[in-house]
């Protein structure tokens, strides 16, 4: 994309006014890849860790030995001697008190990583551009919203501005001291033992000023919590994107703005190209230039009931044999019929049983007939 086909950014004074336009850098046009930023993120943010190890004599500087098989104890080492707690307690082991760690850890161990430098340069450049997108920066927690435009370009004299005092007007006028107070209010003890590592406080991320030249304004922002400084020649995605994530608060001097123009570009790094220049799948898909040559929907498929077994669903049987059906109706109901008949038979049988047994069970009087 042309320099005149890209869209003007405006320029503001130190007073907030602003005073010009200038064209977009084409690198704030780079795809945005979240992707790729997370994993080079987390591949050069392990390349300044220090190593680490424990004592390579740790848990062994004993004498131990096991007592064998035979003694109703484990094999375990055990200390030797006596007249000691310490005797014939075990040792070496990762399970045993004062006894070594599990694999312990060796200062050998591949800390630090190496990353492609295109990777590096899509990454940056994919930050760089997610930076000027407000809906990205907002999403990240920045506070701006008094701040006129983003991308936000301040010009004049800015990077020569070398005392705090001027450093927070600026910020105030161009409505970013809102996110540099965020980042104030938001400083508090560290959770674990990093605060015994000289770690002790933890802090939301500011805006991060981009310069060209410093002369005198580092010192001049330096002191602001939350906020950073970098050199636009020297731009970092550790605090492009911290955490990994795209979309930090960025304010431009207006010399750094215009040289990203030199920096990425034909004569400079490559600016990433979009896989997809529409990344609307579903437009694409339902357009009438593809809808036209598309092959039509298919139907779906045919589906098919269940087959059934004939000799237990009547309906199966039906289909086969309607005279089998009419027979097994009937044979139903002639069973039904000999089962009513046989219970009423029984039913008779059992009332005619039980009055011939009231009528026998009945006490008569003795002397009824004179004796």
């Amino acid at each position: 994309m042309s320099a005149a086909a890209r869209p003007l950014c405006s320029v503001f004074s130190t007073s907030g006014d602003k005073t010009t336009d200038v064209a977009l850098p084409a690198v704030l046009t780079a795809p945005l890849r979240p992707d790729v930023v997370q994993f080079v993120h987390t591949n050069i943010n392990k390349n300044h860790r220090q190593a680490y190890a424990v004592q390579m004599k740790a848990g062994h500087q004993t004498s131990a030995t096991s007592w064998g098989t035979g003694r109703a104890v484990s094999r375990i080492p055990r200390v030797g001697g006596g007249g000691t707690q310490r005797s014939g307690q075990a040792a070496f082991g990762n399970m045993c008190r004062s006894g070594r760690m599990f694999a312990p850890t060796k200062t050998w161990r591949r800390w630090h990583r190496k990353v492609n430098t295109t990777q590096k340069q899509f990454a940056v450049a994919s930050a760089l551009a997610a930076a000027a997108v407000p809906a990205l920066v907002m999403a990240r927690g920045h506070k701006i919203d008094q701040v006129p435009e983003v991308p936000l370009v301040v010009g004049g004299d800015v990077e020569t501005l070398s005392k705090a005092s001027k450093a927070k007007a600026l910020l105030e006028k161009i409505g970013a001291f809102d996110d540099v107070e965020k980042s104030a209010n938001s400083k508090k003890l560290r959770t674990g033992k990093g605060k015994m590592r000289n770690r002790r406080y933890v802090m939301r991320k500011g805006p991060l000023v981009v310069y060209s030249t410093n002369d005198g304004i580092e010192q001049g922002f330096r002191n602001f919590p939350g906020v950073e400084l970098a050199n636009v020649d020297r731009l970092n995605l550790l605090q492009l994107a911290p955490g990994g994530h795209m979309g930090r608060f960025v304010i431009y001097t207006q010399a750094a703005f215009e040289k990203l123009d030199t920096i990425y570009g034909a004569a400079g790094k490559s600016i990433p190209v979009a896989e997809m220049a529409n990344a609307d799948l579903a437009r694409i898909i339902n357009s009438d230039e593809v809808q036209a040559v598309v092959n039509p929907a298919k139907s779906a498929p045919k589906k098919y009931l269940r087959k059934k077994n004939a000799i237990k669903s009547i309906k199966a049987l039906e289909k086969l044999s309607p005279y089998q059906v009419a027979a097994r109706k009937s044979e139903t109901k002639a069973q039904e019929s000999r089962k009513t008949k046989k219970s009423m038979k029984k039913t008779k049988k059992r009332g005619i049983g039980k009055e011939f047994y009231e009528k026998m069970s009945t006490q008569g009087d003795v002397c009824e007939d004179g004796f």
